[in-house]
């Protein structure tokens, strides 16, 4: 097919095609040439022109089909334009002489219809160039048409409708003779002729004035007559036309025009009488009959649309009173409604009309006034309605005509009032003010059942349009229904009003108040007791009773759970007690009494059913036991009636059979099809529907009691018998009645096959078969399509029930050799073999070629889809000749016969799915076979028919799906756009769908087509769709779309597309486009007078096209490309708006960032959203103060959004402010009407959101400036203290839950931030009411505790409710708790903490609530302790804490889980708590587990590392706890020796640790947990594994994972203190283990990165290996090391350590030196010498040393680095000695040698080092001669050698003191110890020297020989 992409034809190509190729290869063609020839040179055109018409010629006379000879016409037609036309006059003359040709062959008509096209092509493109021709043509073209068949006079009619479009003005002195024409074909026999003759009179109609002036009535009654027996296409097509007329008659563009009453007589003459003449009508009026059609009242009604739309909505604005008038007089003619049936469908119609005009063309603010004129003409009926319910006398009353009449009007008026009330939603709460409501209400007494109902459905309208009139409507209409009990009239009407109420609510989430329901069951309850008191309005109170209990029911389980017994009371008393008692009944009574009885349990089953489907969770094995038996009750009584019972005679059958049949075929229902429209569709596949075509009526025709109700009562037993009675019956009628009974069989045998289908079970005896195959096949011949579609549909349901394949086989084999219909109904039940597969296709391939009969094709072509449909990959072999089929009918089927090329689009579309993917390939084969489906798509596309283009649409879209690159976007979108306008709900569903598929992969091409559109079309061809996209694209095209639909699938469509654009574009240079585009989306809600388009399901209201149409297209220039935009629009683009926030945020930085955003700005054109902040809080704000609740929601929600992404970002003109700070009036403006007494509480509480988001936010930082915004909060502050108000009765108290919560919870979050932040000012605002606050936030954490329990211990809930819920409407309550807990928790633990969990009493806080929270804890037996009270709240916030953390949640709830570890945090923090939970090792233990789960669970680093706080913080209260009782025990034993104090800590005296129990085994797992995840290496199972993931090597470690294992490490060496002696020798090794493994993973480094971890690496890394220092300090310096009990065990394992350590030297790879000298020389440090001095350790150590000053590395090895470590040790050496000498004094001189070496040692060290390096070493110098002093006490009777040291640290230090005064100074403020043992020891010494002088030389009184100098400062 690529050789017919070409200027001229390639005829050498063509003819090696075999014959059935040419005309697609020519189609090709020519579909080419069409797109080529605007795009080639003028003067290639020019030069082939010749060669280019002779080939065209030839395909001309060659036969073409009729896209072909379309398509034919347009190129010849673009050819002379582009190239000279002067020759088209010679073309012209050939086309007459081929019309004018008497050729009679097969081959000549599509060559005459190929020329009409072309005269009409040529004409249309050349215009005026032709004008000369034009006479001949219409004499060639009238003349033809006299024997034309119908493709002739369809042909004829396209083409004169496009020579009069060509023309223009050059044609009126024809335009009589065209006028003749078309009104003889617009009441053709073929449909398809109307609709061509409808369109060519609308194009007439442009020019030739006297259609709607003179000539108007006479066009008015063909039309009428156009309609009668007319299908959907036409009654469209007619209907634009005469609508288009009467509009043009009544603003004509010509000063004289036609009253709108004249008009309207005209229309409604035609729906009142028909298009019959005067004689006729006058004769049916004498006999009293009509012969009004259906067809001609839905078309006038269609027709009535497009007058009003054609006008547009100014006009139906000014002029509404009026117009309302004239609907209101038909509604209540005496012809319009003279039989049920009739009535029924004109009131259908009126409320089209309205529902088509008010709900499409007007804007709120229009629809507002439109509904207080409804409401006038509601009220204008009350003096009938009063006139008849008094008694006066006989000239007051009011005859029931007229009665009947007003019932029709009102029920049209309040239909549309309710559904314009309830499309307004809160907007129309204007309207209440008025009289609305009470107008409503007094329709209540209407005598008429239908106006009640109607007016109980505006009240129902009313309440779920604004759920605060819900409960005050409630109120009333009970209240008037007590007052009025008497008059049947009021029950009715005010007993449906209740129930309609009450109903209404479970579509309002706020609910009503939960005693409401009582009230109703009260009511219920005395309607039904006093039924009986009052014979003339027992029928009525009995129905009002059962009414009410089943809406009470549709309240839900929340509310019948408390009534439930009362119900089953009522249901036992309405019921026999047993059958026996129903057999005596039955033999009493009389027939009112049996009417009251049988509408009292037909009231009582429906409420059951209610009960089943809204209250299902209710309903247990004891209430089905107690239901069953009123059921079993109802059972037996539907047996008895109508003598129907099981035990039949067979005399009593055959009567029963006869009256049933008499019955079904009696007068009552022949001639009406309601049966078959009722009963049939249901039962049938919903795709053969489609073969009945569209039947979308705007009435719904009346469905009589008792048609179908005797069809179900087929059983088991009695099957076979009635199934060949009923086929028995069926041979003997005829005609009519024979379809109605058929029927009516059918439907019952296919509901019975439905149901054992669904139930799998059997079909009874084999007998059974042999009827049912009877009556079905017999029904499969029906003259009627949709009893012919349940016919096969049951013989496929016969066939899947019968389960047997001879049968299936048998079945199938009748089916080939009765096939007159040609309907396949084996193919249904499946293919279950290739053989059977062949023969079903070689019956239809050959059915659908019989073009003699176009419903034989569809059956077949029909059958075919599903063949292929349901073969599967079985179909795959017979794909190619199916494609050659369905592309030969589609390019040859007339276009008159609409329904095959539906079912070829349906075969299509089939074989498309069955291919799928194999699409994409590139063989030949493929390749044939997608072009065979792009040139179906594209015929397919072209056809006039709906249905057809939504199909083609759909074919494409498939193959998008499965093939995108091989469909042309370029020509696809700007079709599909195109059909965004059109009047078929079918193709605009098919066109947003696919729009849908196309935008998820490349939305901006999409973008980019659309507008395309607009510029190829022709000016006067623009709708106003086209202007949309014109000026804001597609997307805006797409919001005005959705705010004219209806239909929520497509809706949603649309609303997905608009999605998926943003999605793909809105951050990628788009995004001013789309925020200006939602922008004027929301400022859209002024309404405009200009027109908008319809919207309605029958036509497009489009005006006159042509250049004056300004006068029906009057656009105002000013507010934007939309007008007058619903709230529920205006919404979503709120909701987009919030979602480019969110896309921003994952997109470029800069979005957030105005300084950055500012300086690209300047350098690049992209587009930033932090730039557009201005805009984004004006439309918030617009949002949020608008008239509708829903889109005030939306807009706090979006300010919300705001606040939260931008509320950091600074302002770079004004350092130290931030951006929003300048938009703080517009969000307190916002927020205001929030906070007003008649918001509802939904907007209340997201207000408060937002407050508190505003307020913590840290914006404004002036607290004057945030005292608008608190002082809101403290006003709902005050309101939930004074407790339940009137306002809260509006609602259900839940709401009242829900609206305290939501303030609770926003004050909790503004202390929250304000103890985060440290913001005084913040905590200055809670501060005054921080008392009152923690009493709330205690009494509703209280509430959330116990709303927490599990259901076994529901019994302990308070009967009365809690402090905030009440006990009715707990399940609701629970939500709302959920959602606000953990703030609340989080601010009552940051309050404790504050008091020191210190809680007084002194201020009690006023609540009217069930329970006070001030008695929290506090039992009826007397007030508790403070310390009971403490201990009660602190297991309230940890079980709370607890239970949220033990549940698994889902990520979402990551902030409450924050809140959770964040209080505990802050309890931990305070010693009363810290105490208590130290105290207590199962809480403690409890705990542990909870946080191991968390860590394991959840890889948020914050929750991590706050998880690892918590468990510090409990190892420390731990710690405290031990150190306390060890210090108890001492001061207990007074001056008892250690080794006999009792064991403290874990492990008491055997070191068992109890996983489980045992809270250092938790705390091990914990920290375990956390380094193998981050070191996997640790573990001895993964050694010598390679890392495979993140956090595998050290090396891979981020900045958190290092702070993780560091908090880990910390809590890993506290853990031997926690322990028993015993206890800290079990776990020593693990500790030990995992700090030198993480030292050794740290140490060790790959050769590729040979970098030191303390100097070069990161920071994170560095902090490790302190924390890891500082850890193993901790463990060798720990007391546990030299307890008696544990000193050796200790010493082994220390060892143990260091060995280890030393010999991290020799692992491989190059290592961090430093660290572990580091290391080495803690342990060297803290542990004793009796560690580090045993061989060969201590040589080990000297070794690494002394490697350590020789290495290479000059980081290592470096003079600073040497000195260093050489410093260290020596200082160690020395320090070590000095320890040693501190705790065992020198006995001998030797030792004393030793020491004072070392000290000698130390002195030349410091003399050695530099001047900066001096200080440090003086200062361990000092301490260490300090301890060497000994007080007055001790030195008198120290040994000689002890003295000597005292002597000789006591020198060196007068010496070396004023050396080194400044480190002198501050070793002795910062230590008192060594401040007050250095002046013990001077005291001491002096003493002992003044004691020597004295005893030497009692009697001088000299000084002292040595004066002590002691002040070195």
């Amino acid at each position: 097919m690529e050789r017919a992409h070409s200027l001229l034809l390639s005829e050498a190509a063509c003819s090696q095609l075999a014959e059935h190729q040419r005309p697609q290869f020519i189609f090709e063609w020519l579909n080419h040439l069409k797109k080529l020839l605007p795009a080639t040179d003028r003067v290639d055109i020019k030069q082939n022109q010749r060669r280019l018409i002779e080939q065209l010629s030839g395909v001309l006379i060659g036969s073409p089909g009729p896209p072909t000879r379309w398509l034919l016409a347009h190129c010849v037609a673009l050819l002379y334009r582009l190239g000279d036309p002067i020759a088209a006059s010679l073309f012209v003359d050939r086309c007459h002489d081929i019309i004018r040709s008497k050729d009679d062959s097969p081959s000549g008509l599509p060559t005459r219809l190929a020329a009409m096209a072309c005269l009409g092509a040529l004409f249309e493109q050349l215009g005026r160039m032709l004008v000369g021709s034009f006479k001949d043509t219409l004499t060639s073209l009238l003349k033809a048409m006299k024997s034309a068949e119908s493709q002739g006079r369809y042909e004829i009619m396209l083409s004169l409708e496009k020579i009069l479009r060509g023309l223009g003005a050059s044609a009126v002195p024809c335009h009589r003779d065209v006028y003749k024409a078309a009104r003889a074909c617009l009441t053709d026999r073929s449909m398809a002729v109307r609709c061509a003759a409808a369109k060519c009179l609308l194009e007439l109609q442009r020019e030739a004035v006297f259609l709607w002036t003179s000539e108007l009535e006479n066009v008015a009654t063909l039309c009428f007559r156009a309609f009668e027996g007319s299908n959907y296409s036409v009654r469209v097509s007619v209907a634009k036309l005469l609508g288009t007329l009467l509009a043009a008659a009544v603003e004509p563009r010509q000063p004289t025009g036609t009253s709108l009453e004249e008009v309207m007589d005209l229309l409604w003459g035609g729906f009142l009488r028909g298009g019959a003449g005067f004689l006729r009508a006058s004769g049916d009026m004498l006999k009293g009959t009509t012969s009004v059609s259906k067809d001609i009242r839905i078309g006038v009604t269609q027709a009535c649309v497009v007058f009003v739309s054609t006008l547009g909505g100014s006009w139906l604005e000014g002029n509404f009173p009026a117009f309302l008038s004239l609907l209101m007089e038909l509604a209540s003619h005496g012809r319009a409604t003279q039989t049920p049936g009739d009535a029924a469908v004109t009131r259908r119609c009126v409320s089209f009309i309205l529902r088509s005009t008010l709900g499409s063309l007007l804007g709120e603010k229009a629809q507002t006034n439109a509904a207080k004129q409804l409401c006038f003409a509601v009220a204008a009926q009350k003096p009938a309605i009063d006139a008849a319910l008094t008694d006066g006398n006989v000239e007051t009353r009011v005859s029931a005509a007229d009665v009947a009449a007003s019932q029709h009007m009102l029920v049209c008026c309040l239909q549309e009032l309710g559904a314009l009330i309830q499309g307004l939603g809160t907007t129309a709460a204007p309207l209440l003010t008025d009289t609305l409501v009470d107008t409503v209400i007094s329709v209540l007494l209407h005598p008429a059942a239908s106006a009640r109902l109607a007016a109980a459905w505006c009240l129902r309208c009313v309440a779920t349009a604004m759920p605060s009139q819900c409960s005050p409507l409630l109120d009333r209409c009970a209240e008037r229904l007590v007052a009025l009990k008497s008059s049947p009239e009021a029950v009715a009407g005010y007993g449906a009003a209740v129930a309609a109420l009450v109903a209404a609510v479970q579509h309002c989430p706020l609910g009503i108040p939960h005693t409401k329901g009582m009230v109703v069951l009260s009511l219920a309850e005395d309607l039904l007791r006093s039924a009986s008191q009052n014979s003339r309005i027992s029928l009525q109170r009995t129905q009002a009773g059962w009414l009410l209990v089943s809406s009470l029911i549709t309240l839900g389980p929340a509310v019948v759970e408390h009534h439930l017994s009362r119900l089953l009371l009522l249901w036992r008393c309405v019921f026999p007690a047993s059958l026996r008692e129903q057999e005596m009944e039955l033999r009493r009574g009389d027939y009112f009494t049996w009417q009251v009885t049988l509408v009292g349990r037909a009231g009582a089953l429906c409420a059951m059913k209610n009960l089943l489907l809204h209250c299902r969770e209710l309903v247990t094995d004891d209430i089905i036991s107690r239901l069953l038996t009123p059921l079993a009750c109802a059972v037996a009584l539907l047996t008895k009636s109508r003598c129907v019972s099981l035990s039949l005679s067979a005399e009593s059958f055959g009567v029963m059979m006869n009256q049933l049949v008499s019955d079904l075929s009696g007068s009552d229902n022949l001639n009406q099809p309601c049966s078959e429209l009722t009963l049939l569709p249901p039962l049938c596949h919903h795709d053969d529907l489609q073969l009945v075509g569209p039947r979308p009526p705007p009435h719904r025709p009346p469905i009589h009691p008792g048609t179908g109700d005797d069809t179900h009562v087929l059983s088991v037993c009695l099957r076979v018998k009635i199934l060949e009675q009923f086929v028995e019956t069926v041979n003997q009628l005829k005609g009519q009645r024979q379809q109605t009974v058929q029927t009516h069989v059918c439907a019952a045998l296919c509901s019975l096959l439905k149901h054992q289908a669904g139930i799998r079970g059997s079909l009874g005896p084999e007998e059974v078969r042999s009827p049912a195959l009877s009556l079905l096949s017999g029904a499969l011949e029906s003259a009627s399509p949709l009893l012919r579609c349940l016919a096969a549909e049951g013989l496929a349901r016969l066939v899947q029930a019968v389960g047997d394949p001879g049968f299936t086989v048998s079945v199938s084999l009748l089916c080939f050799d009765r096939l007159k219909t040609a309907r396949d109904a084996a193919s249904r039940s499946g293919i279950s073999s290739p053989q059977h597969l062949s023969t079903c296709l070689g019956v239809l391939f050959t059915l659908s070629q019989d073009s003699t009969s176009p419903e034989v094709q569809a059956w077949s072509l029909h059958s075919l889809s599903l063949a292929v449909d349901l073969s599967g990959g079985l179909y795959r072999a017979h794909a190619e000749p199916s494609f050659t089929l369905v592309l030969r009918l589609l390019l040859s089927a007339p276009p008159t016969h609409p329904e095959v090329h539906q079912s070829l689009g349906r075969c299509l579309h089939a074989l498309i799915t069955c291919l799928g993917p194999d699409l994409q390939g590139e063989g030949a084969a493929v390749s044939s076979l997608r072009s065979s489906c792009l040139v179906g798509c594209g015929v397919m596309q072209d056809c006039p028919d709906a249905l057809v283009q939504a199909r083609a649409v759909s074919c494409l879209q498939q193959l998008h799906m499965f093939s995108p690159p091989h469909v042309n976007l370029a020509k696809l979108v700007p079709a599909l756009c195109a059909h965004l306008c059109s009047s078929y709900l079918c193709l605009r569903q098919a066109v947003v769908a696919c729009l849908r598929q196309l935008v998820q992969r490349e939305a901006l091409e999409v973008s980019q087509h659309a507008v395309t559109l607009v510029k190829e079309l022709p000016r006067r061809d623009n709708t106003q769709l086209d202007v949309t996209i014109k000026e804001v694209g597609l997307e805006g095209a797409l919001f005005t779309l959705l705010d004219r639909e209806s239909d929520p699938g497509l809706r949603r469509d649309i609303q997905e597309t608009l999605v998926h654009m943003m999605a793909s574009s809105a951050t990628s240079g788009k995004l001013g486009h789309w925020l200006k585009l939602c922008k004027d989306v929301l400022s859209a809600t002024t309404d405009c007078l200009a027109p908008v388009e319809a919207r309605q399901d029958d036509e497009e209201a489009d005006a006159a096209r042509d250049d004056d149409s300004s006068a029906f297209k009057a656009r105002s220039e000013a507010g934007g490309p939309f007008t007058a935009l619903r709230w529920a629009t205006r919404r979503f683009a709120v909701q987009c708006v919030c979602r480019i926030i969110a896309q921003c945020e994952s997109a470029d930085p800069a979005h957030f960032n105005m300084a950055l955003a500012q300086e690209r700005r300047l350098h690049e054109s992209t587009d930033f959203l932090v730039l557009h902040l201005g805009d984004l809080v004006r439309m918030a704000f617009m949002a949020a103060t608008d008239h509708s609740d829903q889109l005030r929601l939306a807009g706090l929600q979006m300010l919300l959004e705001i606040i939260r992404r931008f509320s950091a970002i600074p302002e770079p003109e004004f350092p130290g402010h931030v951006i929003l700070e300048q938009y703080q009036a517009n969000v307190g403006a916002a927020l205001r009407p929030a906070f007003t007494a008649e918001a509802p509480p939904d907007v209340t509480a997201k207000a408060c959101q937002v407050c508190s988001a505003w307020i913590a936010s840290g914006v404004v930082s002036d607290l004057r400036d945030l005292r608008r915004v608190h002082q809101l909060l403290a006003s709902s502050l005050a309101k939930v203290q004074a407790g339940r108000d009137t306002c809260s009765q509006l609602y259900n108290e839940a709401t009242a839950t829900m609206e305290t919560l939501a303030v609770l919870k926003a004050w909790a979050e503004v202390g929250d931030s304000g103890s985060e932040s440290e913001g005084a000012g913040l905590l200055k605002l809670v501060q005054s009411d921080l008392l009152t606050l923690s009493r709330l936030w205690l009494a509703a954490l209280q509430d959330y505790a116990m709303l927490t329990l599990p259901q076994e211990n529901a019994s302990q809930l308070p009967a009365t409710g809690g402090s905030f819920y009440t006990a009715e409407t707990l399940n609701q309550a629970r939500a709302h708790y959920s959602s606000s807990w953990a703030p609340m928790l989080h601010a009552t633990s940051l309050w404790l903490h504050s008091t020191g969990f210190v809680m007084s009493d002194d201020a009690p806080v006023n609540l009217s609530r069930p329970a006070t929270p001030t008695t929290m804890g506090r039992p009826g037996g007397g007030a508790k302790s403070p310390d009971d009270v403490n201990a009660d709240t602190l297991h309230l916030i940890l079980g709370i804490s607890v239970e949220f953390l033990c549940s698994p949640h889902s990520d979402d709830q990551m902030e409450n889980i924050t809140s959770c570890l964040r209080a505990l945090q802050a309890l931990l923090d305070i010693p009363w708590p810290r105490a208590k939970i130290g105290s207590d090792q199962a809480l403690s233990v409890e705990l542990l587990s909870v946080l191991h789960r968390l860590m394991v669970t959840r890889e948020s680093v914050s929750v991590q590392l706050a998880v690892l706080d918590l468990l510090r913080q409990i190892v420390t209260a731990t710690q405290e706890h031990v150190r306390e009782k060890r210090h108890s025990a001492e001061v207990d034993d007074g001056a008892a020796e250690k080794e006999t104090l009792p064991e403290f800590g874990e492990g008491r005296d055997t070191g068992g640790l109890i996983p489980g129990r045992s809270l250092v085994f938790g705390a091990l797992e914990l920290c375990l947990c956390v380094l193998v995840r981050k070191l996997p290496q640790l573990s001895p199972k993964l050694a010598g594994t390679s890392p495979t993931g993140p956090g595998g090597s050290v090396w891979s470690l981020t900045d958190s994972d290092c702070r993780l294992v560091a908090s880990a490490l910390c809590v890993l060496s506290e853990l031997p203190s926690v322990c028993s002696p015993e206890g800290s020798v079990s776990i020593l090794p693990t500790v030990l283990y995992l700090l030198l493994g993480v030292l050794r993973e740290l140490t060790g480094a790959p050769a590729a990165a040979v970098v030191s971890v303390g100097s070069v690496g990161g920071a994170g890394l560095g902090a490790v290996v302190q924390a890891a220092l500082q850890a193993l300090k901790s463990v060798v310096t720990s007391p546990m090391s030299r307890q008696e009990k544990s000193r050796g065990a200790w010493r082994l394992l220390l060892r143990s350590a260091l060995n280890t350590l030393l010999g991290l030297w020799d692992a491989d790879g190059v290592v961090d030196q430093i660290s572990l000298l580091t290391a080495l020389t803690v342990f060297l440090l803290s542990a004793g010498p009796d560690v580090c001095t045993v061989e060969p350790l201590h040589a080990l150590c000297l070794q690494r040393f002394t490697a350590g000053m020789d290495a290479k590395d000059p980081l290592t090895s470096s003079p600073l680095s040497v000195l260093n470590v050489a410093i260290k040790l020596i200082v160690i050496v020395i320090v070590f000695a000095g320890q040693t000498a501190e705790r065992s004094r020198p006995q001998s001189a030797e030792e004393l040698l030793g020491v004072l070496e070392g000290v000698r040692a130390m002195e030349a060290l410091v003399q050695a080092a530099d001047e900066s390096q001096r200080a440090p070493l003086v200062a361990i110098l000092f301490p260490v001669l300090v301890s060497f002093l000994l007080d007055e006490n001790a030195l008198g009777s120290a040994p000689t050698a002890s003295r000597s040291l005292h002597q000789a640290a006591l020198k060196d230090l007068m010496r070396l003191g004023p050396q080194h005064s400044a480190v002198f100074r501050s070793l002795i403020a910062s230590s008192p110890a060594l401040k007050s043992r250095l002046e013990a020891a001077v005291k001491g010494n002096q003493e002992s020297v003044s004691a020597k002088a004295s005893s030497a030389n009692p009697a001088a009184k000299s000084s002292p020989s040595i004066t002590l100098k002691t002040n070195f400062l």
